[in-house]
């Protein structure tokens, strides 16, 4: 799954190295504060989440993150990334989290619906939308 959403121009648009596929894969399994949910078709996966805890410092409670989220393309636009959204909601919920986060690129609007029809909204304050900015840092 993540070498099908590396390849995917809204991924990075070329495959993983295998190296890195499979570090990722080891590093994920170890990490405490790492989660991944995979949607299956039968037995086929069609769909996955990562997700990283994190903590609102402005309310004093956990919150996860949902750093990469895909679906494969035969299986776009049948609810399976809705169904992933719902699980990592009602995963956060039970885990006592304010809130789940994500990042959506401006150049893939149907995710930007889908995030918002299920409930996602830019974060607000005294009623103004505040536009944020993914930033990186290579090291």
């Amino acid at each position: 799954m993540l070498r099908a959403y590396s390849e995917d121009p809204l991924g990075q648009g070329k495959p993983l190295k295998d190296d890195v596929l499979h570090q990722t894969a080891a590093d994920l399994a170890t990490l405490p504060h790492a989660i991944a949910f995979v949607a299956y078709d039968l037995k086929t996966p069609v769909g996955f989440a990562t997700c990283f805890a994190g903590y609102s410092t402005f309310r004093a409670k956990p919150l996860w993150n949902i750093h990469d989220i895909a679906v494969i393309p035969s299986h776009r636009r049948q609810g399976i990334a809705t169904q992933l959204l719902k699980t990592i909601s009602d995963y956060a919920q039970a885990e006592g989290c304010c809130k789940v986060t994500l990042e959506v690129r401006e150049d893939n609007p149907h995710a930007d619906k889908l995030y918002r029809q299920f409930g996602f909204q830019a974060v607000q304050q005294n009623g103004e939308e505040i536009p944020y900015r993914f930033l990186a840092l290579e090291l």
